[in-house]
């Protein structure tokens, strides 16, 4: 073939199964080489089973070969964050304290649903430590680096899939996303994430960060991410926090266009600050959508900062998870995490209630604002991925990415934690690189439960812009 296999779409390789003109196990192969070459350099994967992907793929060739495709990803190169559940591999969470060897014969429903409709299992991708922060190291995987810069950081929590999505490295990715951890790793490597509605993809077992933590695809292109929401959004009762299933297909309700959809256009919510380049490139970016016909307008949806809101529940939950370890298993963790885990012992219990109350008052104050617009636009992250001697608690010592007051992940991911506290969906799509090559996302979010309209979005942006979706050179 003359298409580069590893720069093909899931739907693009479905379409090539389907005509007999390419094999699952063309495909894996060339993913599991471009593996081979990436991984030592960036650290994206913490696990790659290259017998069991090529055996998955044979199989796939031959129910191809038949007509019988098991589902709609079958053949397609797929990896899973090493905080889900797969059977037959040991989930470690970047972590010391778990140990491997025990049994591994349970599948997240994300990972159930996916291995129904035939993808094919590449490996495992790199997390912090239970995924407590939005960088990609851990005291037992080290340092997962960015594509368009290996002195850089990959953003996490997620980042080893945003690295993985950026070269091409398997097709499907799922993330996990408690804060941002979608948006944030798929902003600096330069690909589409989508934190989906809460409740939308069932989770199992429930995370120590309880309603915060969403699940949702990361692929290079929107609508390899509406193929793969259809397929892992479909129903498990383990998940009691499960939204009532929707049969949808996602994919065919991505080309309706945006006319007439209002837009508002927030540069940085009222409190953030903006590195200059990428507010300029974001601003401009948003030209695009009134460029497709939507009403776009700048506006503030008028909350204050909620910082310490989400810190409340989020500090809540690494104590919690904190107190279930043994002392031998505390002196192994992350140094950061231990931190952020004494913080969460020392809420109280009005103090925690009272922010329950206010996150409340948060989200009914969104639902408001989307009586007026369909959709608002932020940055992604109010600065491109930054040296990986600019991050305070991690192995490598410097200066904070925004001086005294942007020592923590959260100090400098403004824009996303926000709409984990009110569940919405919201995705990120790459609208520009900075002067020195590096990648800006511009933040979509929906009204709650919307998260086809922000898929819809999505895609006219990417039709628009297509010159701003490029993979890293690495």
């Amino acid at each position: 073939m003359s298409e580069d296999l590893n720069q093909l779409s899931a739907v693009r390789q479905i379409e090539l199964y389907r005509k007999g003109e390419l094999s699952p196990v063309e495909v894996t192969m060339a993913a599991l080489r471009a593996i081979d070459r990436a991984n030592p350099r960036l650290n994206a994967f913490c696990l790659v089973d290259t017998e069991a992907a090529l055996a998955a793929a044979r199989a796939s060739e031959v129910r191809w070969r038949k007509g019988e495709p098991q589902g709609r990803v079958d053949g397609v190169p797929t990896t899973i964050k090493d905080l889900v559940l797969s059977k037959g591999w040991p989930t470690l969470r970047g972590s010391r304290t778990v140990d491997p060897k025990q049994e591994w014969s349970v599948d997240a429903p994300a990972v159930a649903r996916l291995r129904e409709h035939g993808a094919v299992f590449l490996g495992k991708t790199t997390t912090p430590e239970y995924g407590w922060k939005g960088l990609t190291d851990s005291p037992l995987t080290g340092i997962t680096r960015n594509p368009w810069n290996p002195e850089h950081t990959s953003g996490g929590s997620s980042g080893g899939a945003g690295v993985a999505a950026s070269l091409g490295l398997g097709t499907l990715h799922i993330g996990t996303d408690g804060g941002g951890s979608i948006r944030i790793p798929s902003s600096f490597c330069g690909v589409f994430g989508i934190k989906a509605s809460f409740g939308r993809v069932p989770v199992y077992p429930p995370s120590a960060f309880a309603s915060l933590s969403h699940l949702g695809p990361m692929t290079f292109s929107v609508a390899d991410a509406a193929l793969m929401l259809g397929v892992i959004a479909e129903p498990d009762p383990r998940d009691a926090n499960g939204l009532p299933h929707e049969p949808r297909d996602y994919l065919a309700a991505l080309d309706a266009g945006i006319a007439g959809t209002r837009i508002a256009f927030s540069p940085a919510l009222g409190y953030a600050q903006v590195d200059a380049e990428v507010a300029r490139l974001v601003a401009e970016a948003v030209d695009a959508f009134a460029s497709a016909g939507a009403s776009v307008e700048p506006a503030e949806p008028g909350f204050a900062n909620p910082l310490g809101m989400f810190r409340t529940f989020w500090h809540a939950g690494a104590a919690q998870l904190y107190r279930s370890l043994s002392g031998a298993q505390r002196e192994v963790l992350d140094p950061g995490f231990v931190a952020i885990a004494k913080e969460g012992e020392k809420i109280g219990i009005a103090n925690y209630l009272g922010d329950a109350t206010a996150r409340l008052g948060l989200g009914a104050a969104l639902r408001a604002f989307h009586q007026r617009f369909d959709f608002l636009v932020t940055p992604t992250m109010p600065l491109p991925a930054f040296s990986l001697g600019a991050v305070s608690r991690q192995p490598i010592a410097g200066d904070a990415p925004l001086g005294p007051n942007g020592e923590r992940w959260d100090d400098w991911s403004p824009f996303t934690y926000p709409f984990n506290l009110t569940g919405q969906p919201a995705a990120t799509v790459p609208c520009g690189f900075t002067s020195s090559g590096l990648p800006v996302g511009l933040q979509i979010v929906g009204r709650p439960f919307d998260d086809v309209g922000v898929l819809r979005v999505a895609r006219a942006f990417e039709i628009a812009r297509p010159q701003h979706w490029r993979r890293a050179p690495h």
